[in-house]
């Protein structure tokens, strides 16, 4: 089976405070329903990600990222720990988002011991994702062992589109006609 991925993009917002290089593994198996990235439930979409492609993602964006975030491929253990072994060897962090259910328990322990952040859980549209408050998903630091949802739910007390006390438009307030 190919390890092969979607056109690698750097992200902003999946792990926080990193820059990340993200590669989005193509063979998911699960199949979640509402799934916003279909094209990587089939293996032959993308490219082959090798481990001298690989290095030339990492050397073109050296500088530029301090983390290597994959979206899947633990289904491919040793092609994934190859991969997060060499990040490493480039002094990157590392990230897996998987969509098993449960926590790093249910993901092989020769992934997560080259792991600096781990996401977890199926995507379920009535749940909403690491946004949310009600969330399946867990992002958690497995250095420190922290969970981290907090870092990606907004504020709702300092977010004046959820605070009418902050937004005047919602009180009418400088809506009145002349």
């Amino acid at each position: 089976m190919d390890f092969n991925c979607i056109t690698p993009s750097v992200v902003f917002q999946e792990v926080p405070d990193e820059i990340s290089l993200c590669f989005s593994i193509t063979g998911c198996k699960l199949g979640c329903k509402g799934c916003h990235s279909t094209e990587l439930w089939h293996s032959k979409n993308g490219m082959a990600l090798t481990n001298q492609a690989f290095i030339l993602w990492l050397k073109k964006y050296k500088g530029l990222i301090s983390c290597v975030v994959f979206f899947g491929g633990e289904w491919q253990a040793n092609a994934l720990i190859e991969k997060l072994q060499i990040a490493k060897s480039f002094g990157l962090k590392t990230c897996l988002y998987s969509g098993e259910e449960a926590e790093e328990k249910y993901i092989d322990l020769r992934i997560t011991q080259h792991l600096n952040f781990l996401k977890t859980g199926a995507w379920r549209d009535e749940l909403g994702g690491l946004e949310s408050t009600h969330t399946n998903q867990v992002f958690r630091d497995l250095t420190t062992g922290e969970k981290l949802n907090h870092l990606f739910v907004k504020n709702s007390d300092n977010n004046s589109y959820n605070n009418p006390q902050k937004n005047n438009s919602l009180l009418g307030v400088g809506n009145v006609a002349a």
